[in-house]
């Protein structure tokens, strides 16, 4: 089913192109872009996050394009000017990456650095000190190697046979949606039960996917990257307490200025999506003394304060695509209803 979705919105994003709706129309001051791992394509057929993936091409290709299409490239600094004042006449595209891996360094910098253009990249603390845990690449390592897959879930063992990848992915969905509707100790006591299982070595795996403070480091004194945050460890807020969740943010903030020596102003709520986080966590980025926090829920940012500062939306790109058609289209606005400016988070208890 969510193939077919996916399917039918890469439709509906062409017929809009044909339309000409998106030479015609652009709505809103800009929009903000979000990426995750940029790294070159990886042979196999098992390939569950490759949706989180583009290539340095592609990243290369996608630049280019909306240079061509005269959009001005911002940080978050700007961006959060641009969103309360009139609007402009040049609409804007901000450039976000998620997770500080390693590949953004080795990958995607030599891209960005050569284009010349302003990026913000969002830094989940326990990472870059080598104790952030990648569940979700535990879980895509146990499934990709075995056929067959036990673990304990809640007071149930579980097997599972898989013998095809098509099987392979539909677990792997099924597993990561149980993951994540998990709070943070139990998803960390079930990846270590599967990770044992199966003698995966989760935290170097974690590790080596991760940049370090000195890889950081060396992005920070660059004057065009802006540097956020993404908690501590990037929990699913949803699944937390208020008083948890605010640590986490108020902590990672204060890491991360600890380490770069400078003030830390921007946040992405981990993962983003309306089951992730809830409307009291808008409030709490507001009383962390964050001037914005990103989510990954779909939407064109606004001028004269029509879009909370504090729950922006985002384009995240799939990396199955290669359409610049289709990136014109989304960065136009056309394939978005208007956001409310305080109703585009819903209230989950």
């Amino acid at each position: 089913m969510a193939s077919d979705d996916r399917w039918l919105e890469r439709l509906r994003l062409e017929l809009a192109w044909f339309s000409g709706q998106a030479a015609l129309r652009g709505r809103g001051a800009g929009a903000i872009l979000r990426f995750q791992r940029v790294r070159p394509r990886r042979r196999g057929a098992f390939q569950p996050l490759r949706e989180h993936e583009i290539t340095p091409q592609f990243l290369d290709r996608a630049i280019r394009a909306l240079q061509r299409w005269k959009y001005d490239f911002l940080g978050m600094d700007e961006v959060c000017r641009r969103a309360v004042t009139l609007p402009e006449k040049r609409r804007f595209v901000a450039l976000t990456f998620d997770g500080a891996t390693k590949d953004l360094i080795n990958f995607a910098y030599p891209v960005l650095a050569r284009h010349g253009e302003p990026f913000t990249i969002y830094v989940p603390t326990a990472f870059p000190d080598g104790v952030g845990e990648a569940w979700w690449l535990g879980l895509e390592r146990v499934i990709a190697r075995e056929g067959r897959v036990s673990l304990m879930m809640g007071e149930k063992e579980q097997r599972f046979t898989v013998t095809d990848n098509a099987g392979k992915r539909a677990l792997f969905s099924y597993l990561e949606g149980w993951l994540r509707s998990l709070p943070p100790a139990e998803l960390s006591v079930a990846i270590a039960d599967l990770c044992t299982r199966y003698r995966i070595d989760l935290a170097t795996l974690s590790r080596e996917a991760s940049m370090d403070w000195e890889d950081l480091a060396r992005l920070a004194a660059d004057p065009l990257v802006t540097i956020g945050n993404a908690t501590v460890n990037y929990p699913v807020l949803a699944n937390m307490k208020d008083a948890a969740a605010l640590r986490e943010m108020t902590m990672g903030k204060a890491v991360a200025e600890a380490a770069f020596g400078r003030e830390i102003r921007h946040l992405a709520f981990p993962f983003g999506d309306r089951a992730a986080f809830r409307r009291s966590h808008v409030v709490m980025a507001e009383e962390a003394g964050y001037a914005s926090a990103v989510s990954t829920i779909p939407g064109i940012v606004d001028a004269e304060g029509r879009t909370n500062l504090r729950a922006l939306p985002r384009i995240s790109w799939d990396g199955r695509l290669q359409s610049l058609r289709m990136l014109r289209v989304l960065v136009s606005g056309v394939a978005f209803a208007p956001v409310k400016p305080t109703g585009s988070v819903t209230s989950r208890t």
